[in-house]
């Protein structure tokens, strides 16, 4: 690697790590905590990624590609490491039931927008999850959906308040975002910098640096709708072609894809 290229992707590393560092220390992580987590990750990903074909991988070299000790590697790999499942398991439940109702039809009125649904009874709130969660009671799901203010309960049906599973409370699920969004979007990055001479994957942004504040609520409102039936749109494109969807579906491989979009806004300070 040139002086060139170390010298950028150390800045790079540093911007990254601002936000989430700022992040850490409001929820009480330690520096030393963190240190074992980069640890674990450094040996995890040269174990299992970084092998000499035909070999099996030893923790000698893992050693040396991390830098860190044998004693080292050994004390890291056994250290136990932090499960979300349940978290992951209850936000793609969520999120499917909300997806089914924007486009499954059974689940609309007559203009085509999700219906005020019965909580029981025909294409009831009860139908809905049976279809998109699985043998989750509709209970479990109907209250996550009430606690996230997804949905408006009454005493004999639900109306959603939302086009997407984006918790409005509850920090475990809003940091299993931070971790999956993220590293989707690293992946991608890394992906373009790997494949220079294939089509690199979609990654793109549009920002100013130096607008009025009030134009923002309007920029906000037009992101928020374009964004939302952009996505909408490939939802039901995808939906059509996923296995766990449509059984029917054949093909080889198994594969991840989608795209994620997020809006920002920041101060600009007078120095830059």
């Amino acid at each position: 690697m040139t002086h060139k290229v170390t010298k950028a992707l150390s800045a790079a590393i540093l911007r990254m790590l601002r936000p989430l560092v700022r992040l850490m220390l409001r929820h009480g992580i330690s520096y030393g905590t963190f240190a074992d987590l980069a640890k674990w990750v450094y040996v995890d990903v040269a174990d299992k990624e970084f092998n000499v074909a035909g070999r099996k991988q030893t923790v000698s070299r893992v050693s040396v590609l991390t830098g860190l000790s044998r004693k080292e590697v050994a004390r890291i790999e056994a250290i136990e490491t932090p499960d979300d499942e349940p978290v992951v398991q209850q936000y793609n439940r969520a999120a499917r039931v909300i997806s089914g109702w924007l486009r499954d039809e059974r689940f609309s009125d007559t203009e085509g927008e999700p219906a005020v649904l019965p909580l029981d009874g025909a294409d009831s709130f009860s139908d809905l999850v049976k279809d998109y969660s699985g043998d989750l009671p509709a209970r479990a799901i109907l209250d996550e959906l009430v606690r996230v203010k997804a949905v408006d309960l009454t005493d004999h049906s639900v109306k959603l308040l939302t086009h997407g599973y984006v918790p409005a409370e509850g920090e475990e699920e809003k940091l299993h975002i931070l971790g999956t969004d993220v590293a989707l979007l690293i992946n991608t990055i890394d992906h373009n910098l790997e494949h220079t001479e294939t089509k690199p994957h979609f990654q793109r942004k549009v920002a100013y640096d130096n607008l009025p504040e009030e134009i923002l609520p309007v920029l906000r409102e037009l992101s928020r709708e374009k964004a939302q039936s952009l996505l909408e749109e490939l939802d039901r494109y995808l939906v059509k072609h996923d296995r766990d969807s449509n059984s029917e579906i054949k093909g080889s491989g198994r594969k991840r894809a989608g795209l994620g979009i997020y809006y920002f806004e920041e101060d600009v300070s007078e120095d830059k």
